[in-house]
């Protein structure tokens, strides 16, 4: 079994396929990639985790840990780059593993992103709904009950157990996941539209806060700068920074999400380079600065509350701003969602368009261009998690999803620029092929060792169910391993001709 399971798709095919849309529609240019990476990465990460992170880890030094998380995914932006811009298909992370690691590799990542992509939806989701219960306080003054407010369980951190809150539902998580998902079925263009208009709205609101808020920012809240360990790893000291940029991590996904819309985008080539690195290097910005300033305004030890902005908002006394801050921030995390939303359905039209699952998730809506059976299925599943779950719990499984996509995305790099250094590529990472991949691959195991241990339990069991379903039904019906191609879903024969079968 050893070499079926580490064969590798011909990077040939992947090259002839994505000359061919399977369905979808080619309407997103550069600029739409830009708008739909900031939609992605600016979100829960300043919204939410920045005051979490600085509350249990780093204190005001999050900035560090912001810092950090940036150099890693500046590494894995640079490697998701040169990745697009040579096999620009929608499959991402997981199809880049197919070329380079083995069918085996491509399974458990393409699996991983599909946590990535769910449980970071879910965790926004939670996210939302504070800003949205915070919002309907300050205007009418009442709190919404809290049983429909928030998650009916809890993870205790003291005595490391699931606890009980007595709470029935997260209704908002669920309604807005819901809303996003009927958006996301309607088209990408439409879709990119909405994501456009709420990403100039949360970035207005991001820069008012960081100008509004900076004459009242107070050093000796900077002091210590980085708080003494506390004795466990991670509270606190050096530990504490570095377990804080492994939860920030999760605010950085959004860029690789862009790369799931390859099949969707007008030159490909071209544009996603643009589209992964200008989102990348713009939010990185605005990240430290808000950083900075939320925890000179505020004491971290106040910061960890689901809505830290608003928090930072209402120590200036700018009442007004507070309302607005808290419109820009439900918003901008309904546009997070959106593009997380986006990416999984089209992870699963990869890997069906592949035979390791139903032909069903290949399944494209003949009017709106969507795979629309997919995004439902995700959606309702998302929902669900939102509804149920603690936003601790589902950060952090979203953020070592995430780093363990970004290592083997780095890995291929190197790999296919030592096996296949003929591969045309537009762009190419800086410094030759070793720098950079390497960089990328040790930052982001550097950051996966600093999660907690039940949060690597997590994905293990989430990874030992993946490798079941693979071995189950995976392995009898792949493409590789048969050479049957599933039916091309939806193809008009007069504007699109089926690529060749390169096996």
């Amino acid at each position: 079994m050893a070499s079926p399971l580490l064969a590798t798709k011909s990077v040939d095919k992947l090259r002839s396929d994505a000359e061919y849309s399977y369905g979808l529609k080619r309407r997103l240019g550069a600029f739409d990639l830009i708008l739909l990476g900031i939609g992605g990465i600016i979100g829960t990460g300043i919204f939410v985790l920045t005051g979490r992170a600085a509350a249990a880890n780093a204190g005001p030094a999050v900035a560090l840990s912001f810092s950090i998380a940036a150099v890693a995914s500046a590494f894995a932006g640079l490697c998701y780059a040169e990745m697009a811009s040579m096999i620009p298909i929608a499959g991402s992370a997981y199809t880049y593993a197919y070329a380079t690691m083995g069918e085996l590799i491509a399974w458990i990542i393409g699996w991983d992103l599909i946590l990535e992509y769910l449980v970071g939806a879910a965790t926004v989701s939670v996210g939302w709904s504070g800003y949205v219960c915070a919002f309907v306080k300050n205007v009418t003054g009442h709190d919404l009950p809290a049983a429909w407010t928030h998650a009916p369980i809890v993870w205790n951190e003291a005595v490391q157990e699931v606890q009980a809150t007595g709470a029935i539902v997260n209704l908002p998580a669920v309604l807005i996941v819901l809303a996003v998902t009927a958006i996301l079925v309607l088209g990408i263009k439409e879709s990119a539209r909405f994501n456009g208009i709420i990403v100039l709205v949360k970035v207005a609101v991001v820069l008012m806060f960081i100008f509004a808020a900076a004459p009242f920012v107070r050093t000796e809240n900077w002091i210590p700068f980085v708080p003494a360990n506390e004795g466990p790893f991670g509270r606190f000291g050096i530990s504490g920074i570095l377990q804080g940029g492994t939860m920030v991590f999760f605010a950085y996904i959004g860029f690789d999400a862009v790369s799931t819309a390859a099949q969707e985008t007008r030159n490909p080539q071209r544009n996603m380079p643009i589209g992964i690195l200008g989102s990348l290097a713009i939010c990185t910005v605005l990240y430290i600065a808000v950083s900075l300033i939320l925890t000179g305004v505020v004491h971290y030890t106040k910061l960890s509350v689901p809505h830290p902005i608003a928090l930072g908002i209402a120590a200036t006394g700018l009442r007004s701003l507070e309302i607005a801050v808290e419109i820009g921030a439900i918003a901008g995390l309904s546009s997070v969602m959106l593009v997380l939303l986006l990416g999984q359905p089209r992870i699963f039209f990869s890997m069906a368009r592949d035979g390791l699952l139903p032909p069903l998730a290949a399944k494209v809506h003949p009017r709106f261009g969507t795979p629309h059976v997919t995004t439902i299925v995700t959606g309702c599943a998302c929902a669900i998690a939102g509804g149920l779950l603690p936003i601790d719990i589902l950060g952090e499984l979203t953020s070592i999803g995430t780093l363990f996509a970004f290592m083997l995305v780095s890995l291929g790099v190197l790999i296919l620029r030592l096996r296949r250094p003929d591969i045309p590529r537009t762009f190419k990472v800086p410094w030759g092929p070793y720098a950079v991949p390497i960089g990328g691959a040790l930052t982001s195991g550097l950051l996966m060792y600093t999660a907690t241990t039940h949060t690597i339990i997590r994905l293990f069991a989430w990874m030992a169910a993946g490798l079941v379903v693979y071995f189950t039904y995976g392995v009898k019906h792949s493409v590789l391993r048969t050479g049957k191609e599933p039916p091309v879903p939806f193809a008009d024969p007069h504007t699109e001709t089926p690529p060749p079968q390169i096996l």
